[in-house]
């Protein structure tokens, strides 16, 4: 239905209890040893919202990003791989979430790119509502763009 399924991040250390959500983010996480992006990225769509997927029904990449910044007081390095995954009807299921992931309780809502480009929010990345009118539009065939 061209939206995009988003989590929303709420929580700033483990040791301080989750607050209002400071932005919204789509589903992924790291990349295990030996493994690939695109096999980390089925991996965490099984683990943190209940979807499997065959890795090669991912499309992409489509954006590179890298982002620092802190949590629990120490800064956080993240480089990130974004893929698309199309015609999805799923409901969410917390149930493969991690110890930390469930301590932050996030909500999930399912997003139009105009909602995003309307919201007030934050996202991740900053520039999400420019971004999604060139993935609705039809299947990706360029190469990764670097996103913020």
């Amino acid at each position: 239905s061209g939206r995009v399924l988003l989590l929303g991040a709420r929580l700033t250390d483990p040791a301080v209890p989750p607050g209002d959500v400071l932005f919204w983010y789509t589903p992924g996480g790291g990349v295990d040893p030996g493994e690939g992006v695109r096999e980390a990225a089925a991996r965490e769509l099984a683990e943190e919202i209940g979807l499997v997927v065959d890795p090669a029904q991912l499309e992409g990449p489509v954006w590179f990003r890298r982002h620092v910044g802190p949590f629990a007081g120490v800064d956080i390095d993240s480089r990130e791989t974004f893929f698309v995954l199309r015609d999805v009807v799923h409901e969410v299921d917390p149930a493969g979430r991690t110890e930390l992931e469930l301590l932050g309780d996030e909500p999930h809502r399912w997003w139009t790119a105009e909602e995003v480009a309307r919201s007030a929010e934050t996202f991740a990345p900053r520039e999400l509502a420019d971004l999604l009118p060139g993935l609705l539009a039809g299947p990706w065939t360029g190469p990764p763009r670097f996103v913020g």
